[in-house]
């Protein structure tokens, strides 16, 4: 991921229950039973691997059977010394000891464990983009080298590649609006990175490479899931060894259909409908809440503001309220409601009122958040609002707060007021949401509702008025209106140049 724009914030899990899950991982788990069992007999080569000899009696530790028994435990022995649960104390003798982060698991903080947890992930995405050992076999030479060429292996290219995924799949988890941590399409993962995103109908060349990606990530997402970073139903079995399957054409047809499914969940429009149950057979992955943090761990290690809910909490109004301007409406009510729980209801009123006002291209986004804001406070903010009833920013959000709830003696608004209030709302809402389909409904009832609007609404003195209003004359359907629109833009524009 290049772009280095704000992400939408993650609601992470406490750290403690993210740490139990991190010890019940089989990654971390098998390596941690086996830097327990690692005694003064236990040997290593010259690579820190255990001993051929020592297999046997290490996957028996590990209660594994069967013929991948002894690969297993060699992977959980890798582990264990990548994450320095083991360490080598004689390199001539191979003898090896408890290493300091064994110590971390079972002593340290939950933050601790995490931390081995997260550097036991880094090795196993580094195995996860080197290809399978027959390629390996198969490239090399004489001398027993490895010829990267004869492979068409680019490691910077396979681990970036891989990054890119593992990042397109967070940020379709922290952005969804349903439901965090739907399962997504393998083949949407692939075409994320491979289909240009101005292309309509993908050639036959771009589903090919989409089909090859995917057999990949199908190889890398069933490494992955031991490490307890993401939940991954593989590719059918069936597809892979039916011989009388054409798996390419089918996967490539397939892979068609669920880019449109990856696109729907980004918010456009498929471009034919999706067989959901045929989808599922080419794969579906999903970030776990511990793979949603070590994502963040690493998207912020590599210089991405990547924000957590709960970051604003401790800061003052005014962080929380331009912070927030950019999350997700679920994610801005869970920030806003940690922020409140710290304070008391009154003092946090007068302070969000106090961090709204202002003439800036962002004041009026704020003070909308200020509003939902004000909404989870209960009516013992109501001395807060009366306050400001005369302020000329605040009184009209004022007016609205104290009319919802019922209370009495609400003094009426002035027209320059309402038009005043109208102007600043839409000028909010095209910040937050740019021009959607509400902001239509909006543009079009506000010109069905007064006659005479933008008659009156150009000479209004807020600092947006001209942009607001030449945003409605592009909103509004109907030709006339949208005229109408343009010439008060048009006005203005030239009466705040005078």
């Amino acid at each position: 991921m290049s772009d280095r724009s704000p992400l939408p914030p993650v609601r992470l899990a406490p750290e403690a229950e993210l740490a139990r899950d991190a010890l019940a991982t089989p990654l971390l788990s098998r390596a941690a039973r086996l830097a327990r069992w690692a005694g003064p007999e236990t040997r290593v080569d010259a690579g820190g691997a255990l001993v051929p000899e020592q297999l046997p009696a290490a996957a028996e530790a590990l209660e594994l059977s069967g013929d991948d028994a002894a690969a297993g435990a060699s992977e959980a022995w890798r582990t264990a010394v990548d994450a320095g649960l083991v360490e080598i104390t004689d390199e001539e003798t191979g003898a090896v000891a408890a290493g300091a982060e064994l110590r971390q698991l079972t002593g340290g903080s939950p933050h601790d464990v995490l931390t081995v947890w997260l550097t036991a992930l880094e090795a196993v995405l580094a195995d996860a983009s080197v290809p399978d050992l027959d390629g390996l076999l198969d490239a090399m030479d004489e001398g027993g080298a490895v010829d990267l060429s004869g492979l068409d292996w680019d490691p910077r290219a396979e681990a970036e590649f891989l990054d890119g995924v593992l990042a397109n799949l967070y940020l379709l988890t922290v952005g969804a609006d349903g439901p965090a941590g739907a399962p997504v399409p393998l083949p949407a993962l692939a075409a994320s990175m491979i289909v240009p995103s101005d292309m309509g109908e993908p050639t036959n060349d771009i589903l090919e490479q989409v089909s090859d990606a995917m057999m990949r990530l199908d190889d890398q997402f069933r490494l992955l899931e031991p490490a307890g970073l993401v939940e991954y139903r593989p590719v059918d079995e069936a597809l892979l060894t039916d011989a009388d399957a054409d798996i390419d054409t089918d996967v490539e047809a397939d892979a068609g259909r669920a880019a449109g499914a990856g696109r729907a969940q980004e918010g456009a429009e498929p471009s034919a409908p999706v067989d959901e149950t045929d989808v599922t057979r080419y794969g579906m992955v999903r970030l776990t809440p511990l793979g949603l943090y070590g994502m963040r761990a690493r998207l912020l290690e590599a210089g991405h503001d990547a924000p957590a809910v709960g970051d604003l909490a401790d800061k003052g109004a005014d962080a929380l309220l331009d912070g927030t301007a950019v999350f997700p409406p679920a994610a801005s009510h869970a920030e806003t409601e940690q922020w409140l729980a710290r304070r008391e209801p009154l003092a946090a009123a007068r302070e969000l009122l106090a961090a709204a006002r202002g003439a800036d291209a962002g004041a009026p986004l704020r003070r909308l958040r200020c509003q939902q804001a004000l909404s989870l406070v209960g009516a013992v903010a109501e001395p807060a609002l009366r306050e400001v009833l005369d302020d000329p920013e605040l009184g009209g959000l004022a007016r609205v707060w104290l009319t919802e709830r019922g209370l009495a003696d609400v003094p009426p608004p002035t027209q320059d007021l309402i038009f005043w209030l109208t102007i600043d709302t839409v000028a909010a809402q095209l910040a937050a949401e740019g021009e959607s389909e509400e902001l239509h409904a909006l543009v079009q009832g506000l010109a069905e509702q007064h006659s005479g609007f933008f008659a009156a609404a150009w000479r209004v003195d807020h600092p947006q008025t001209a942009d607001v209003l030449e945003a409605m004359g592009r909103l509004h359907p109907d030709k006339k209106i949208a005229k109408e629109a343009r010439k008060a833009a048009f006005k203005a524009r030239s009466a705040q140049g005078n």
